[in-house]
């Protein structure tokens, strides 16, 4: 995509545009492609569309993607080697997010959805891009970049699943695994925190107060969605975990969190590690 100058020509529709950045292997391109095509939707440049998007999203040459359970064990994150372990699997994590983001904008355009459900899933691409590009910032003040490390592709595998039910990319990809961010962020701004690295503490406290935020519109239009077409949420939720998922719900639970972001104990906690059966 180019230059989104005064001067420079919008993509023909916002599921063109997501289809496009969806096709960037370049992952600073990707996000600052992001940015802009936000920026076109909100500005009301453009029409939704229908482009299809590919099944995979372009990736670079680097990271190496390996299989989950082949990853090599993170390091401490008391050396400075553990801390760009550590922010280099979140800024892979945030890299797909900005593919899950206008992956859901274009796969599920051909549905009868309100424009309400185009911005918000505009603004949560938008963010996660700003969350690549500050992650990726930081691993340069340790002289390391996106890519130095091996990553897993358990993300993506999630996207494949649910690619022809959009409530089953609700509930397993902001109810599940983004949910499951919450769970695990503070405990690591905490530990950052108490080795003084506080500039990493606050870009983990930044992303997780928007987390809550991209948690709270999949539980908005999971539930939405779940009651225009007369169904239980609740039980729609783990009927779709059970089905898409692999993987079970480990506790403990963020509840603050997830209350904040309006998703309900009862949604998961059925499902949780020692009630599974």
């Amino acid at each position: 995509m180019k230059e989104c100058s005064p001067q420079a020509s919008y993509p023909a529709t916002l599921t063109a545009g997501a289809v496009a950045i969806l096709a960037t292997a370049d992952p600073v391109a990707k996000a600052s492609a992001s940015r802009r095509l936000a920026e076109a939707w909100r500005v009301g440049a453009l029409a939704v569309g229908d482009a299809s998007p590919p099944p995979r999203p372009a990736r670079p040459d680097r990271p190496l993607l390996c299989p989950p359970k082949e990853m090599p064990k993170r390091r401490a994150f008391g050396s400075p080697a553990g801390r760009v372990a550590l922010l280099h699997a979140l800024a892979h994590i945030e890299l797909n997010a900005i593919d899950l983001g206008w992956d859901i904008v274009a796969r599920f355009s051909s549905e009868p959805l309100p424009r309400a459900f185009y911005d918000d899933w505009v603004s949560v691409a938008s963010e996660e891009a700003v969350h690549f590009e500050l992650l990726a910032r930081r691993l340069g003040d340790f002289e390391a970049r996106y890519g130095d490390l091996p990553a897993h592709d358990g993300l993506w595998e999630a996207a494949l699943a649910t690619a022809d039910d959009l409530l089953a990319r609700l509930a397993v990809v902001p109810l599940v695994l983004e949910a499951r961010g919450l769970d695990v962020t503070p405990e690591m701004a905490a530990r950052l925190e108490r080795l003084g690295d506080l500039q990493s503490t606050d870009l983990l406290r930044r992303i997780y107060r928007d987390e809550i935020g991209h948690v709270a519109t999949g539980v908005y239009w999971f539930d939405h969605l779940c009651h225009s077409r007369g169904l239980v949420p609740d039980k729609v939720f783990r009927d779709c975990v059970r089905r898409y998922f692999k993987g079970e719900l480990k506790p403990p639970f963020n509840l603050a969190a997830r209350a904040a972001a309006g998703l309900p104990a009862c949604y998961y906690e059925p499902l949780s590690a020692p009630n599974q059966g």
